[in-house]
């Protein structure tokens, strides 16, 4: 449903995207007295948000701090936490509606299992609050002429005493993050990060990954660039034709991103003993093959240990003919064979790109950007909410949980411009309906 707007309205707030930080941005805004448009160059707010957790919306995680994001400046997110935390998310959207439920150890989902059911009680709220919400609107620019943001559209132009960006990055396109805020930043005079392809699949340059395709398994996964360690995680890794998905390689795929576009060689260790040291590993082997590998070749005495096709990429790889007796394989042999299962290793020549991945690391650059506001630095009255920020978390709802955060803050904070200004323009002091907190925040905020 599109919803009418009037052609040529000023309002105290114009949001650019109707994604998860839009959405929340408009409702906070609202609930401290702004009138709120957004703007949605979709046909419908939130895709992205139901795509989310297979679908089931994995909204934010009871872990929290700035261990789980990343960017330039990870402690960027800290003051915004402060004022909208996990605590509020829990609490704001308990009153929607919405019963959180914790999963596999902090992971939060909606109890319905469905992320229609956030994306829903989040457009009820909006309007509950009466935001408007424009959908398929092309935006051709945003400039602030007079104190006031213009927004150029193909179906004409809207005004804004404040604006908030929250058009997202370039991940998943399909849901309507395409990058198409990036113009309107760079108008404002921002800088903007090199942005890279986070929470995605890496391919791999051995042929063994055709061989192994299809096959998931508990693993540690380690990334190297230049032969340095960077990264590493532990979980569920899917090895494909082309090279490795699943958790492990989303949470490390960032730096991929990042070495590839430098021209650095990238590399990945895959241990499948990941609870095993070096010399228990050994010891599995051994024994696997000269106590109970009587009468059976190599390739049977590694029945049971791993998916058969990956016994067979581990015996190829360390040199032992799959046909040879078990018991004649020596310890030099064995003790090699144990080390590539817990080192297989691959070089990395690319990842599946922003199509296929969940988020965008990079954007915005933070330095501009007041921590405890989402206001600009440069530009009074534009604010930032989201993925568009050079701030991307891991996996398990932090991204989401940042876009929750980040646009309550810009949404409070561009609702209290809004007032704070037309106070003075009226020659006030302050306005009635603003705090003390707005101008300390511009002030800190601009130092």
């Amino acid at each position: 449903m599109i919803w009418s707007v009037r052609m040529k309205q000023t309002y105290d707030v114009i949001v650019a995207g109707a994604g998860a930080s839009g959405l929340m941005a408009g409702i906070q805004a609202a609930k401290y007295g702004a009138e709120v448009l957004i703007l949605e160059h979709m046909d419908r707010a939130g895709k992205k948000i139901l795509a989310t957790g297979n679908g089931k919306c994995n909204f934010t995680n009871e872990k929290q701090g700035i261990a789980y994001y990343r960017g330039k400046n990870p402690a960027f997110v800290l003051p915004a936490f402060e004022q909208f935390g996990l605590k509020e998310t829990l609490e704001f959207f308990q009153e929607l509606g919405i019963r959180p439920v914790s999963r596999r150890g902090g992971y939060y989902y909606p109890a319905s299992g469905q992320a229609s059911s956030v994306l829903e009680t989040l457009l009820m709220e909006c309007r509950k609050r009466k935001v408007r919400i424009a959908y398929e609107i092309g935006i051709r620019s945003i400039q602030k002429e007079n104190g006031i943001f213009c927004f150029d559209t193909k179906q004409g132009n809207f005004y804004g005493n404040a604006c908030i960006i929250a058009t997202g990055g370039k991940a998943a396109k399909k849901t309507g993050s395409d990058g198409s805020g990036i113009p309107y930043i760079a108008g404002f005079g921002h800088k903007m990060t090199e942005i890279a392809p986070a929470l995605v699949q890496l391919q791999g340059k051995q042929p063994f990954f055709k061989e192994v395709a299809g096959i998931r398994a508990e693993c540690r996964l380690k990334l190297y660039i230049e032969k340095e360690k960077i990264s590493e995680d532990l979980g569920e890794l899917q090895l494909t034709e082309f090279g490795v998905s699943g958790i492990p390689a989303f949470q490390v795929s960032r730096y991929a991103a990042y070495g590839l576009l430098q021209g650095k060689q990238v590399q990945v260790s895959m241990d499948f003993l990941p609870d095993f040291s070096k010399s228990q590993a050994k010891d599995l082997i051994r024994k696997q093959f000269l106590r109970y590998g009587e009468g059976k070749t190599a390739k049977e005495a590694m029945i049971g240990l791993f998916p058969q096709k990956l016994n067979l990429v581990f015996l190829k790889e360390s040199r032992i003919h799959l046909e040879k007796p078990a018991v004649c394989c020596s310890k030099k042999e064995l003790d090699h064979l144990s080390f590539l299962i817990q080192h297989l290793e691959s070089e990395i020549i690319g990842t599946k790109g922003f199509d296929h991945a969940q988020v965008t690391a990079g954007g915005a650059d933070t330095n501009e950007i007041c921590p405890d506001t989402m206001e600009s630095r440069l530009v009074p009255g534009l604010f930032f909410a989201g993925e568009v920020m050079d701030i991307d978390g891991m996996c398990g709802g932090y991204n989401l949980q940042w876009a929750w955060t980040s646009g309550a803050t810009a949404g409070k904070y561009a609702a209290k411009h809004e007032i704070f200004s037309s106070g003075l323009e009226k020659g006030q002091k302050k306005h009635p309906a603003a705090d003390d907190s707005m101008q300390k925040q511009r002030e800190r905020g601009r130092k």
